[in-house]
């Protein structure tokens, strides 16, 4: 057989395995509950691995090497910025938010919650959001299949539209067919996968290259610029406003709504301790491998990569240190990133329009099996306009990835903060906080002001927005308060 197909048939077992799954829990999705959050029954283990893998995506093994490909170690602050978010996410929204969303009318979606968490009767707290979700999650998702493009062209030489409808085919089957509990279960095998691929194929190339104390030589005779983190890759200094930027993708965290419904889906509490120690671990090792890997194949790769190119290192490094099989099996991690993200950011899309259109707008008695199949063929709209949107192979996966991470950062972030930690919080301070902030990240995306990377302006003005709107605002009531204090009490009480 030739190389190529033995690629193939590692493929085709991996992709076969993850479609037999999203086949086996069709029968047990009977209501949006379990679409959605999977009834809130899963575990520190799959809600870990889940809530990374879907984080972390194509762009951790293509964007993120591409990036270290060229800049070294400059690229490591994208990481420690996203490790430290991580660390905040699990260690003070995790527990609240999981315990919150369920005392709130046990709420499903995030646009449910802030409804739900401020007594909204007038929808616009589940139709606004809902807004933004659509719109960065067609980004978001379309990232996602751009890198599959990427993928199956790289390694087959396929077209790469070809290469985008197939990536596209399988994610969308599977979250189509399956939900929530099928996309977290084949997150979890994807988030082992990009483990273990992250790490072995750096471990490989440096072996090859003679071991770690040559390789650190290569690279240092390369490119000196590379170990010095404050020094990008034309000799320049690292600007402080350039610093903030990289640094400022932590802050996005915050309001991520398919890492946030992973919190929401833990069967208690008690679970989040040990969740975050294994996502930590993961999160920290990943990030540290992704930038090795750049860094690697800048000198393994006698061949230079240009441009877009450049986030193609993982894959070319794979092809040329395995065996076809082999890196058959490790190439199928990349597809992995691609599918757990792509999977999860479908199905939250798509729950935004079952439930927070469509139930909330449109028809508020709908039976919960039309609502789960409005948010099946809602999977496939959306799927469509991400398809569109990725048509172009010129697109960075990088770039794609930060303007959708800003738009939620800035939109849900501010104000999931807002609504689990201040009681004075208000309705209108909330509307306020997420239209101020996804707005001035699409303005601001377009204007490219001060150099500096459009979450953090939206970030801050969102939160400004959020207090001054609330302080001038009339006071919660008090059914509103009791909530959050009894909130408060359960925390208290772990």
């Amino acid at each position: 057989m030739s190389d190529s197909t033995y690629i193939i048939v590692a493929f085709v077992l991996y992709l076969g395995a993850m479609m037999a799954i999203g086949v086996l829990y069709y029968k047990k999705t009977s209501n949006m509950s379990d679409y959605i959050l999977g009834n809130r029954q899963l575990g520190a283990w799959i809600i870990s691995l889940s809530a990374e893998a879907s984080d972390m995506s194509g762009w951790m093994l293509m964007g993120l090497p591409g990036y270290a490909y060229v800049a070294g170690f400059n690229a490591g602050w994208i990481g420690l910025g996203l490790a430290i978010g991580t660390l905040l996410n699990w260690q003070f929204v995790a527990s609240r938010l999981r315990n919150y969303t369920e005392l709130a009318n046990n709420s499903l979606t995030l646009p449910d919650f802030f409804q739900n968490r401020f007594k909204d009767n007038s929808n616009f707290l589940r139709v606004i959001p809902a807004i933004f979700i659509l719109i960065f999650f067609v980004i978001y998702t379309s990232s996602g299949f751009v890198a599959g493009g990427k993928l199956f062209e790289t390694i087959f030489h396929l077209p790469y539209e070809y290469s985008l409808f197939l990536g596209a085919f399988v994610v969308v089957f599977y979250t189509f067919v399956g939900g929530f509990t099928a996309v977290c279960t084949t997150d979890f095998i994807m988030g082992l996968m990009m483990f273990g691929a992250i790490i072995i194929v750096p471990t490989m190339a440096a072996l090859s290259l003679g071991g770690i104390t040559e390789t650190t030589t290569a690279i240092f005779t390369a490119h000196p610029t590379f170990f010095q983190p404050l020094i990008k890759p034309d000799g320049s200094t690292l600007s402080m406003i350039e610093f903030v930027s990289l640094m400022g993708w932590g802050l996005g965290y915050f309001g991520q709504p398919h890492i946030l419904v992973r919190f929401m889906a833990i069967s208690s509490s008690k679970e989040i301790k040990p969740a975050m120690n294994i996502a930590m671990t993961w999160v920290a090792i990943s990030l540290s491998a992704a930038v090795l890997v750049g860094m690697v194949g800048s000198v393994y790769l006698t061949d230079s990569l240009k441009g877009t190119n450049a986030e193609t290192v993982f894959l070319v490094m794979t092809h040329r240190l395995f065996n076809p099989f082999a890196a058959g099996i490790v190439l199928s991690a990349v597809l992995a990133a691609i599918m757990s993200t792509a999977s999860s950011q479908l199905l939250v899309a798509a729950s935004a329009i079952a439930q927070d259109f469509y139930a909330a707008i449109i028809k508020k008695n709908a039976s919960e099996g039309e609502l789960v199949w409005v948010g099946r063929f809602s999977v496939l709209a959306i799927a469509l306009m991400s398809l569109l949107l990725g048509l172009d192979p010129n697109n960075y996966i990088l770039d794609m990835v930060a303007y959708a991470w800003a738009g939620f950062g800035a939109a849900f972030g501010p104000i999931t903060l807002a609504a689990l930690f201040w009681r004075r919080t208000t309705r209108n301070g909330a509307i306020a906080g997420i239209v101020v902030g996804g707005l001035t990240v699409l303005i601001w995306k377009q204007l490219e002001l001060f150099g500096i990377y459009e979450l953090v302006p939206g970030f801050i003005f969102s939160a400004i927005a959020i207090i001054i709107v609330s302080l001038i605002d009339k006071a919660p009531t008090k059914d509103i308060t009791d909530i959050f204090d009894k909130m408060v009490a359960m925390e208290n009480d772990h």
